[in-house]
């Protein structure tokens, strides 16, 4: 009788075709919006979470001129003079678990190589930021601590700034010029694309910290340190130790503020994944709304479809059908209208995802699992919505529905 059931359900859909693919579709805009939907929120959660981890494992960036709580004017963070490079000798002798420090300053610099020119962040740094920040040399090498010593006129580029200035030309061995002053390229680093907030990390040059700070921009203090941590587990005692340094060092009163900030990255990749959770999950369920508006519609055409073959109800159970196979028939009908409408939404919403991230450019993720929970959803909106109008069949009385005109 469960086949018999089924076999019938199928019937009724087929005499209806187009009533059945219409009401099939809130279904399937509903599966292919969740789908879409949470692919893009897990996208942005994965370049986000790609972009933090680039920027270095276990990092700690210490910038001058921190915030200050206690009134006045606030200061944004890197904007004022209070960092040495004596500061980043100190950490890197005194604090335990560190593995690498990196002291760097940086400036807007028009580079010239013969009559191409552009401009862009010229990083002066020691050998260590290579290792701190997860770059790669592709071609040449990396300045030396003898290069940094002597104030050599060496200079390592990103692709973006090595493509704009010599287009398919190999820039290791030429000369270029960074204000007014001759510098020899000795390498070209890896690219490594966009951040988060989509800034080109390839759109750089490296140079040895002393040769900027006194040939190029005329300063002694250092725009930011940057530490790499041991171990994960002794990030935060490394942040208090340093902290604790550095006010000693600059010689700060008990109660007053740090001009210095120490930013740990772990900690803000968690919070960024929070945030971003929690924007996949309103995406998610925003789009499962349509979901709802879809069962409705299956409710609606399930009633709509009772009436209809009211007699038909009325002369299989004066026949001998029982209450339990007029239910089964109904929602049968029901929940192969979900199950279908939820795989066509399966297809749709994973090809969703994919024409949004061709066209649009965004990072999307399939999930499984939100495939799985559309799914899922679908057939229980077709088994809840579809109860009543079956239940509605079953109890109509043979007698009644035989006299329904």
């Amino acid at each position: 009788m469960f086949w018999e059931s089924v076999l019938i359900a199928f019937e009724g859909l087929r005499a209806n075709k187009l009533r059945a693919i219409l009401t099939m579709l809130g279904i399937i805009i509903g599966v292919g919006a969740v789908i879409a939907m949470v692919s893009i929120g897990l996208g942005v959660q994965q370049k986000v979470q790609a972009s933090i981890a680039s920027q270095g494992s276990n990092l700690l960036i210490i910038m001058p001129g921190a915030n200050s709580p206690s009134g006045g004017v606030r200061l944004a963070a890197g904007s004022n003079i209070t960092l040495t490079k004596q500061d980043a000798q100190a950490i890197a002798r005194e604090i335990v678990g560190i593995s690498y420090v990196a002291p760097a300053v940086s400036q807007q610099f028009q580079i010239i190589y013969n009559n191409q020119n552009w401009k862009t962040s010229v990083q002066g740094t020691t050998p260590e930021f290579l290792t701190i920040r997860n770059f790669e040399v592709a071609s040449g090498s990396f300045f030396s601590s003898r290069d940094d010593n002597a104030r050599a006129r060496v200079a390592v580029l990103g692709q973006t700034v090595a493509t704009n200035l010599f287009g398919n030309i190999s820039p290791v061995g030429q000369t270029i010029r960074m204000g007014n002053a001759p510098f020899r390229v000795v390498g070209v680093l890896a690219s490594k694309g966009q951040s988060s907030m989509g800034q080109d990390q390839d759109d750089l040059v490296l140079v040895p910290l002393s040769t900027a700070q006194e040939r190029m921009m005329g300063i002694t203090y250092i725009n930011s340190i940057s530490v790499q941590v041991e171990s994960e587990k002794l990030i935060d005692q490394a942040q208090n130790d340093i902290t604790t340094l550095l006010r000693a060092r600059h010689r700060l009163a008990a109660n007053a503020d740090n001009d210095f900030s120490v930013r740990n990255l772990t900690a803000l990749l968690a919070m960024m994944t929070e945030t971003t959770s929690t924007i996949t999950i309103l995406l998610g369920n925003i789009a499962a709304i349509s979901l709802v508006v879809g069962g409705i519609g299956i409710m609606n055409i399930m009633l709509v479809s009772v009436t209809e073959r009211t007699r038909e109800i009325g002369i299989r159970k004066a026949l001998g059908a029982t209450y339990r196979n007029v239910l089964l028939q109904f929602l049968i009908e029901a929940i192969v209208i979900s199950v279908t409408g939820g795989l066509a939404g399966i297809l749709l919403g994973v090809a969703g995802a994919r024409v949004i991230s061709l066209v649009a450019g965004w990072n999307t993720v399939i999930s499984p699992l939100a495939i799985i929970a559309a799914f899922g959803v679908s057939v229980m909106i077709g088994v809840f919505f579809g109860i009543y109008p079956a239940r509605k069949a079953a109890l109509l009385h043979p007698i009644d529905a035989l006299r329904y005109e």
